[in-house]
């Protein structure tokens, strides 16, 4: 029995090791099929990142379908129970590196696409792609540089579908329409290293900054609204000391991060937080990195009519959600796109 042609270039992605930022050829396959149907293809190369730029049409509005073809790392083989780059085929899901983020979402757009063209060759408006093999990475000179390079010739996308798994129990029961915004701040509270048998000689900066942290750990942030949770700070990361145990450290390093609605800017955010570090006296060096700002989808054509078609199929009206971490969505709303995320519906993929 022959593959479906969705299964086909499913497997046959899945097949390239483009761990991030490689691309490993996926998408010239991509390419390939989609000049055929005559897109005009624009590679963009940034740096160490391959992404390109395909539309079919002149004429708004823009719709483009958007993804990545680069994966995570394997880790430990020893722990697949088959091989991650050998698509195998075990009780109706297809299991491979990218088989759900986000190879088989690629497929679908393509075979999607391929069909709707050969039922609509003078179809109105235009159809576009826009991937890069750096989504799961530093994610620097991927979606957003080709979101840079295209409004600054104001070729801007209306609506679009990013590819990303966002299905819980079944194929389309959840649709994220928006994402939160992520802020990490690198803090160094400085100190005097000294003996911890002589304390009153030194300055121990994890004493002088646990009060602060475990108030900023405590504040209620925000309500969140009918869209989006409440705003969350957590601590994923601490480093102070010398590995010695008779050793006041001389600085003390903590990693946090907030994943904010849009009830907060991040400037908001970091007036709070220097408000509560120098509260607490702390002399310090605080580093911020802004990974994305919230963005939301909550009306529009495009969100009304995917609702409309998962419910059509599912029998069943998806539930909206803004929750989960951050996607490339958030680069492209910035040109005013309506964006939804949506994982196509494939013969039963997973991770």
């Amino acid at each position: 029995m022959n593959d479906s042609p969705v299964l086909a270039l499913a497997k046959d992605l899945i097949s390239r090791q483009s761990v991030t930022p490689e691309d490993a050829d996926c998408q010239k396959v991509m390419i390939e099929r989609l000049e055929k149907l005559g897109f005009e293809i624009e590679v963009m190369v940034f740096e160490d990142t391959t992404n390109f730029w395909a539309r079919r049409g002149t004429q708004a509005p823009l719709f483009a379908f958007a993804g990545h073809t680069d994966v995570v790392p394997a880790g430990n083989l020893d722990q697949w129970h088959t091989p991650p780059f050998e698509p195998t085929i075990i009780d109706g899901h297809l299991h491979g590196r990218g088989a759900a983020d986000m190879k088989g979402s690629l497929a679908c757009m393509i075979v999607a696409v391929e069909r709707f063209i050969e039922k609509h060759p003078d179809h109105t408006g235009s159809i576009a792609f826009l991937i890069t093999s750096d989504e799961e990475g530093p994610f620097i000179n991927g979606t957003t540089r080709v979101v840079d390079t295209l409004m600054a010739r104001d070729e801007n996308i209306d609506m679009c579908i990013v590819g990303e798994p966002s299905s819980t129990n079944s194929v389309g029961d959840v649709i994220k329409n928006g994402r939160r915004g992520s802020i990490t701040g690198d803090l160094k509270v400085k100190g005097t290293q000294g003996h911890v048998a002589y304390p009153h000689l030194a300055n121990n900066p994890v004493h002088q900054a646990l009060p602060a942290l475990a108030e900023l750990a405590a504040t209620k942030w925000d309500e969140g609204n009918d869209y989006f949770p409440p705003t969350s700070f957590q601590i994923p990361n601490l480093e102070a000391g010398t590995g010695a145990s008779n050793v006041i450290p001389g600085e003390f390093n903590v990693q946090f991060n907030f994943r904010f609605s849009t009830e907060l800017t991040d400037e908001t955010i970091k007036s709070r937080v220097h408000s509560t570090l120098d509260l607490h006296g702390l002399d310090y060096d605080l580093k911020w990195t802004l990974s994305g700002h919230p963005f939301l989808t909550d009306k529009g054509s495009l969100l009304d009519a995917v609702v409309s078609a998962v419910e059509e199929v599912n029998h069943t009206r998806p539930e909206l959600l803004t929750t989960g971490g951050t996607s490339d969505g958030r680069f492209i709303a910035r040109m005013g796109a309506q964006v939804v995320e949506l994982v196509q519906s494939t013969p039963r993929f997973t991770r």
